[in-house]
């Protein structure tokens, strides 16, 4: 039983640790320190059920239907060159982000500034979650890198271990959790080198260039 849930392990991280959009995205928000439990728990679940989906054998229906594939693949190139252009207008006119704290102003007492601290991290809790569960998922299931990478070929592999297949899927789910949150957790401590809008300016410039190079990678001819 080992030997199959090590080749999952081992195909899942070779698939998984790549420069694209998804693993952009994840790095950011650790970086930024938003919402990182959440946006690697969605990552890491979707993987799951992208995976599990392609062990049952939907893969097989999938390449029935291949005109779905190409819905996905146009709405992915559109949604990752406006993020991309997004991005890029970011580092051609800059907010002024950087990492860093703020001081409480003078003769606030330190349980009311951490008040004040609480309540204004749960307002931008409440009202910023929403836009980025949209975009983690978007950049996930409008991704068709990733239909190819779990449904298909980790299907496909997961299937030739036989009744161990599932054993072996749970492998290729374990460097998902693993990968996404090491990831995310691990992004902060990249804050040293981020700690100007300059700094900001060129990790936009770089997801900008990924993410519509993919994008427009996905709609040329194959």
């Amino acid at each position: 039983m080992l030997t199959p849930l090590l080749a999952g392990v081992g195909l899942g991280f070779s698939l998984i640790v790549a420069i694209g959009a998804q693993n952009l995205f994840v790095l950011r928000q650790g970086i930024r320190r938003e919402h990182v439990v959440l946006v690697a728990s969605i990552c890491a679940v979707s993987d799951a059920v992208l995976i599990a989906l392609g062990v049952s054998g939907v893969g097989l229906v999938l390449q029935a239907v291949p005109w779905l594939i190409d819905v996905v693949r146009w709405a992915g190139a559109l949604f990752l060159i406006g993020y991309g252009l997004l991005a890029a207008r970011r580092a051609w006119r800059p907010s002024g982000e950087a990492l860093g704290s703020s001081a409480p102003a003078p003769g606030t007492t330190a349980a009311s500034a951490g008040a004040t601290a609480a309540t204004a991290g749960a307002t931008a809790v409440a009202t910023r979650a929403i836009p980025v569960v949209a975009t983690c998922l978007a950049l996930t299931w409008l991704n068709p890198h990733v239909y190819l990478d779990t449904v298909f070929l980790l299907g496909t592999v997961a299937n030739t271990h036989g009744d161990q297949r599932w054993v072996f899927a749970a492998g290729a789910m374990a460097a998902s959790v693993i990968w996404f949150f090491a990831l995310a957790f691990g992004a902060r401590y990249l804050g040293r080198w981020l700690g100007t809008p300059r700094a900001w300016r060129i990790l936009d410039a770089i997801i900008a260039v990924v993410m519509v190079a993919i994008g427009v990678s996905l709609v040329l001819p194959h």
